[in-house]
């Protein structure tokens, strides 16, 4: 899902992607991002754009319904 959430706020290039998935949740090789990006493209959350990738309107409708999440799970974290 952190593919999801760094296209929330619009397209990425892969390098670009990979740098925030690095400093978010550690260093991601290309090979596996690689895979991941093509499950998405496959059930049709994400697509290549000129500008990189980008979430399409079903990724967008997923992550609508993920952001809420966000407080709950930082909240979780703390009580870790």
């Amino acid at each position: 899902m952190g593919i999801i959430w760094n296209l929330a706020a619009g397209p990425v290039t892969f390098r670009a992607l990979q740098a925030l998935h690095g400093r978010r949740s550690g260093i991601i090789s290309p090979s596996v991002l690689n895979a991941r990006i093509k499950d998405l493209q496959e059930a049709r959350l994400v697509e290549r754009t000129l500008d990189g990738y980008a979430l399409t309107g079903l990724g967008r409708e997923l992550f609508d319904f993920l952001e809420p999440l966000d407080a709950y799970a930082q909240k979780w974290g703390k009580a870790l």
